[in-house]
């Protein structure tokens, strides 16, 4: 706050950080913008600044950090990307003719969300700004959603909204969004402070938006808004970038509606175990589907490609569209050369259109626009071509490529601008006579300039006497030193003193530079009142330009698909209408993978689904492809129906509606989850939310806790799924034991990944999937290819070997049960009492071994007596080994003493 002891520049500095108190002031200074205060002290540590203080010499100096006005741009990305916000404060009258303090003003603030430049080389990054109201909906109410839920790309102009039943769904979309900042009501019923909370635990920034003001604009662009609830979603939207921005925002598209339903759904936890748009270990695009299909020559189309990506198709029609569209260009190598060759000359159309919109246009950018648009009548007669399937044509002849335009910025701009468009040389001559006239007297000036020279040297006899020019001083004549003797007293008037030359002037000549100047801040006027023309022309023609992006984009999608399908070997999937579930995969393949081996080292799999299969259960030991197996089969589901060709021989699927996958072991310490709470967190989604028409993939579950109660957990899983859900599923597990579930569950069918154990106990892998169970799961084979030592992998044999002999983890008829495991029932009239695990028909009846052993000589009974004072569900796997080595002595010694 200010105080009375504060100068008026510090308190107007606090009038306007009091508005903007989580954002970062840049407050124009002249030629600089200055940090003051606590965001002094931040930004110099975040930018590295010199951090330095206003006055210094006072009992409370202001701490201050400064960065040039031509350099903000960079110190702005910084901040923005690291999740700060920035409140751009500039002057708003000349500081030589204002009286007093100059007026300052925020006209703009820069957000995460609202952020239009980018880092180099991510143009085919959205960035999204998304906004999420309550609808004040009831709980169990079916018939309403509970949330409202917009986003836009401030960049492009894509603003779209849907509905959604819960929070997780809320926060799933933000996710699959990447949304970099959420905006939410301020206060009243549209208020969500729980899911402000859920956002802000996942590192979005949160901004709130009070009342939303009454405007045309808003009305416009939500005018196809059906429900009450998308319409204050929206407006609350726009309101916030209206309320930022501060400026025009006309390339806004009208609000666009979707139903998350309408896609192939699936979570947050699906796509990074897919690795569908980064590689889930490095975090970056290299390894993922995304980099392997992203043969798109625009940023348009790779952004494009994403969105397709992430939410594939559910309608069987539009999937088939996209299908053929690929299959032409796949079959049509030169069309497709040809448009691909001129989409590389295709800048950003969508981002070229919201410059003009905002007016940050400049001449470079309005000679991308020419130069892309100059590469569509190319690219559209190569469509439009006699021989070229009409799926092509149509495209063709559906293209507007503003020629007019392309035309207009021709003849107006000269090729190679300035990046200022404030120092004339924009316009090209010819296209306006006062220009032209302008320049005309220049270069006569400057004629009468080199004739002035000589005329000067021929009167002083200084040979190397000059004219010259530069941007402090003008134009003047410049004598070196030695030659000041030849000059008469009083022909010049001395300007400047140099180490070892005079500079002088004469009215004459500064008549004429003031002739100059006069003639290039008209020609810089004009040139710029022209240049803003041009510039307003391309705004009046953004909804053409954008119409065409989007054509382009969507055919560079295609084109780059069928590109990959033809280098890849891709072919075309067929899909089954009505309520055949069955599948059909013939010779499928992980691409990613496949494409990270040699050729011909990928094995691929056969992976077939009878109508009446519902559950495959994939045994076999580590590392050898489960997971792959497991992964390929939701890879091609999400090809497919994205519209592309998958990487199968042949393929024949039912739609799916969503995909759940289980795979690999992860914690969240950060909200107190250990590896088997996420585990089971992430089964439940499925368990919860799949239906009939879901693809279900479970990888080891069970794994995070102990024997028995893992095995447990995993059969009551599969045997929920078998009886309840009836979702295509695949699960792999170690827990070779539970193949035994197949014999009763005819839906459930038995699957193991080859594997060869050689005679010197070598394990060699197939990656093969065959019909059929394991027999072992090879754990301790597994654990030899890590390298563990010798002695300790003969430990662990003869280990496994007592706890097979124990017959622990049996499967009797539907159960996983131990010979003798038991669990303590509920305290009851205060007995503990035990009973079976799985309460599953009588249970075993535990007989002592004295009783089956009358026959045997006195050193195995006296073994066998020790063995039946052991209780075995205390004894540890190394108890055990022990236990049988202290039996092996026992019978060793009486048999010496006898």
């Amino acid at each position: 706050m200010a105080t009375k002891e504060q100068t008026p520049m510090m308190v107007q500095y606090h009038q306007i950080k009091d508005q903007y108190p989580d954002a970062f002031v840049f407050y124009r200074m002249g030629d600089f913008y200055e940090l003051f205060e606590d965001d002094a002290i931040k930004g110099a540590k975040i930018l590295e600044l010199t951090l330095t203080a206003r006055n210094k010499n006072s009992e409370n100096p202001i701490p201050m950090a400064g960065i040039p006005h031509h350099a903000v741009a960079a110190y702005i990305d910084i901040l923005v990307d690291a999740g700060h916000k920035v409140a751009i404060v500039e002057q708003m009258e000349d500081p030589a003719t204002a009286k007093g303090m100059v007026k300052r003003d925020v006209v703009q603030l820069i957000t995460p969300g609202t952020k239009m430049s980018g880092k180099t080389g991510d143009g085919k990054e959205n960035n999204f700004l998304a906004a999420v109201v309550a609808t004040g909906a009831r709980p169990g109410d079916a018939d309403q959603a509970a949330f409202a839920l917009a986003y836009i790309d401030l960049s492009t102009g894509e603003l779209k909204a849907t509905e959604l039943d819960e929070q997780n769904a809320v926060i799933d979309e933000l996710g699959a969004l990447e949304v970099k900042e959420v905006v939410l009501a301020r206060e009243g019923e549209r208020a969500t402070p729980a899911l402000a909370d859920a956002i802000g635990e996942r590192g979005w920034v949160v901004s709130y938006q009070g009342t939303v003001q009454p405007s045309a604009t808003i009305t416009y662009l939500t005018k196809e808004l059906k429900s009450a609830a998308g319409q204050d979603v929206t407006a609350l939207l726009l309101q916030y970038l209206f309320d930022t921005q501060k400026r025009s925002l006309d390339h806004i598209m009208p609000v666009q509606t979707y139903q998350r339903q309408a896609y192939l759904v699936f979570n947050q936890v699906t796509r990074v175990n897919l690795d569908l748009v980064e590689n889930a270990r490095t975090k970056q695009k290299a390894g993922s589907l995304f980099a392997l299909l992203d043969e798109t020559k625009t940023a348009m189309g790779g952004r494009l490609l994403k969105q397709w990506l992430i939410k594939p198709l559910k309608n069987l029609e539009a999937i088939r569209a996209r299908q053929d569209a690929v299959a032409a260009f796949k079959d049509d190598f030169f069309t497709r050369g040809t448009v691909q060759d001129q989409l590389k000359y295709v800048y950003d159309l969508e981002r070229l259109a919201a410059k003009a919109a905002l007016g940050t246009l400049n001449a470079r950018d309005l000679v991308q626009l020419k130069r892309s648009l100059q590469a569509v009548p190319d690219l559209q007669a190569a469509l439009l071509a006699e021989h070229v399937n009409p799926i092509l044509q149509e495209a063709g002849r559906a293209i507007d490529p503003l020629l007019d335009l392309a035309s207009l910025i021709d003849q107006a701009i000269v090729p190679e601008p300035p990046i200022s468009v404030r120092d004339g040389d924009l316009i090209q001559p010819g296209y306006d006579e006062l220009v032209d006239s302008y320049n005309q007297a220049l270069a006569d000036n400057q004629d009468w300039l080199a004739a002035y020279q000589q005329q000067e040297r021929e009167a002083t006899g200084i040979s190397n006497l000059k004219v010259k020019y530069n941007k402090n001083f003008g134009y003047f004549i410049e004598v070196t030193k030695v030659n000041l003797d030849k000059l008469e007293e009083g022909r010049y008037h001395r300007k400047q003193t140099l180490t070892n030359a005079e500079r002088f002037t004469t009215p004459e000549l500064k008549e004429h530079e003031d002739l100059i100047f006069a003639a290039q801040t008209k020609r810089f006027d004009r040139e710029y009142e022209l240049f803003l023309s041009v510039r307003a022309k391309v705004k009046e023609e953004i909804t053409r330009l954008q119409t065409l992006a989007q054509k382009l984009a969507r055919l560079d999608v295609l084109a780059a698909l069928a590109d990959v399908a033809e280098n890849r070997h891709f072919t075309k999937p067929s899909f089954k209408e009505g309520e055949d579930r069955s599948l059909m995969i013939k010779q499928g393949r992980h691409p990613v993978i496949e494409s990270l081996l040699g050729p011909g080292e990928y094995v691929a799999n056969d992976v077939t689904f009878a109508d009446d299969t519902k559950i495959q259960l994939v045994t076999g030991p580590n590392m050898a492809g489960k997971s792959t197996y497991m992964r390929q089969v939701a890879l091609v589901v999400v090809l497919a129906q994205m519209g592309s060709f998958v990487p199968a021989d042949e393929t024949i699927l039912p739609i799916f509606d969503q995909i759940f996958t289980r795979i690999g072991a992860n914690d969240d310490l950060v909200n107190g989850r250990s590896t088997f709470m996420v585990e089971m967190a992430e089964a439940n989604l499925a368990l919860q939310d799949a239906t009939a028409q879901s693809l279900i993939l479970f990888d080891e579950l069970g794994r995070g806790t102990a024997t028995y109660d893992g095995m447990a957990l995993a059969q009551a899983i599969i045997e929920y799924l078998d009886t309840n859900l009836h979702a295509t599923t695949i699960f792999a597990t170690h827990y070779h034991e539970l193949t035994a579930l197949a014999n009763n569950h005819p839906a459930i069918q038995n699957f193991h990944v080859g594997a060869q154990l050689t005679a010197d106990g070598q394990l060699h892998f197939l990656h093969q999937v065959q019909p059929g169970a394991a027999d072992r799961s090879y754990g301790i084979q597994v654990a030899a290819l890590a390298g563990l030592p010798k002695s300790l992998l003969h430990n662990a044999e003869q280990i496994l070997q007592a706890l097979e002999a124990q017959g622990a983890g049996q499967v009797e008829g539907d159960a996983v049960v131990s010979s003798s495991q038991t669990v303590a029932a509920p305290i009851t009239d205060g007995l503990a009492q035990e009973v079976p695990l799985f309460n599953i028909g009588p249970a075993p009846v535990e007989a002592p071994v004295s009783t089956v052993a009358a026959s045997l000589d006195p050193a195995d009974q006296k073994a066998l007596d020790e063995l039946d004072r052991v209780n075995l569900n205390q004894l540890t796997p190394l108890a055990a080994l022990n236990l049988v080595a202290k039996l092996q002595e026992m019978r060793s010694n009486d048999g010496q003493n006898s």
